[in-house]
């Protein structure tokens, strides 16, 4: 097993090697110049050259990657600018006048929070509400619950942003809108910033995980093992859960590592919905002020979760699933 997660972790930094070229190479081939936006409005033809050289801009693109790739490990010099940028260093915004690095921590508690949460819920939801239509295959029960999946599957999660902030906020007045504030500073506020974006993720997600569930569950209920299971008189309860849902969980468990992974890298248009200053509305805001750097520094965040979200996925496979330990 420790063999095997060493071979994983050198292929995620083959992998984020690769993501970081290829995203570095996009945004070199961008029409936008960056200098161009951390001149300003009254910028001239020699104050932009001045801008281009202090960021080093004006260097061979080759040149830039490999300065760029240096400074994660051991940190950098910003161009000619003399701004010392500490390890891990992922460039520096000049939007905001902060290292990129400072700015996604700042933000990643915002965005570990709302996944966190609705990760849960939407997991608990989805493979209960998936659990029950597949007992009870045909039933109105089921056809009710695949309509409501079906449906909240087709609403963009706008819509249902917007659906929550009219009725709960504007319309019932049963919650202000969302405020983030630290868990530690108040547990109680957090937890109601949170609940709404919460129920929004929620929503879009275990419309997913019911039909997962349930087609997965269906298929499960059928093999031979399950018969056998009934026939040594196991009580139901034991051969629903232990034997059919613990199979059932393994393509669960996939998607869910993946969701999981890219959640964390902040979701766009719920923070920026319910204005929460996560890691998604830094990116949106970044992409709307051709901040390069920021949009450069998530993407390799979110790479980075997304692959060690399935590497912990496939060391859990054994854990869950005695099959795959045997092979």
């Amino acid at each position: 097993m420790i063999v095997y997660a060493l071979r994983r972790l050198a292929a995620i930094a083959l992998i984020l090697l690769v993501i970081c070229a290829i995203t570095f190479a996009i945004f070199y081939l961008l029409p936008d110049d960056p200098a161009l936006d951390a001149c300003g409005k009254s910028c001239t033809t020699e104050r932009l050259a001045d801008v281009r050289h202090a960021m080093g801009l004006d260097q061979p693109v080759l040149a830039q990657f490999v300065s760029y790739l240096t400074g994660i490990f051991a940190g950098r010099t910003l161009g000619t600018s003399g701004l010392e940028c500490a390890a891990p260093c992922f460039g520096y915004s000049w939007q905001y006048a902060s290292p990129v690095w400072d700015l996604l921590l700042d933000r990643l508690g915002v965005s570990a929070s709302l996944a966190a949460g609705a990760a849960v819920l939407w997991l608990v939801v989805g493979v209960v509400l998936g659990l029950m239509a597949a007992l009870r295959k045909g039933s109105l029960l089921d056809r009710g619950i695949v309509l409501s999946a079906l449906a909240t599957t087709s609403a963009p999660v706008y819509l249902i942003a917007a659906l929550l902030i009219y009725f709960v906020i504007l319309q019932g007045e049963l919650l202000p809108f969302p405020d983030y504030q630290p868990v530690l500073d108040n547990p109680a506020a957090w937890a109601a910033s949170l609940l709404l974006p919460w129920i929004t993720l929620a929503a879009l997600y275990a419309a997913m995980y019911i039909r997962l569930t349930r087609a997965s569950m269906i298929e499960t209920m059928a093999e031979p093992y399950i018969r056998t299971a009934r026939a040594k008189g196991l009580p139901e309860r034991t051969v629903v859960v232990k034997h059919g849902l613990r199979s059932t969980m393994t393509p669960i468990l996939t998607i869910f590592g993946i969701d999981l992974g890219g959640l964390l890298a902040g979701a766009m248009i719920t923070e920026t919905m319910f204005g929460l200053p996560g890691l998604g509305k830094l990116t949106f805001d970044a992409i709307g002020k051709s901040d390069q750097p920021v949009v450069l520094g998530v993407t390799l965040l979110a790479a980075l979760f997304i692959t060690l979200a399935n590497l912990v996925v496939d060391l859990l496979y054994g854990v869950i699933d005695p099959r795959v330990r045997y092979t």
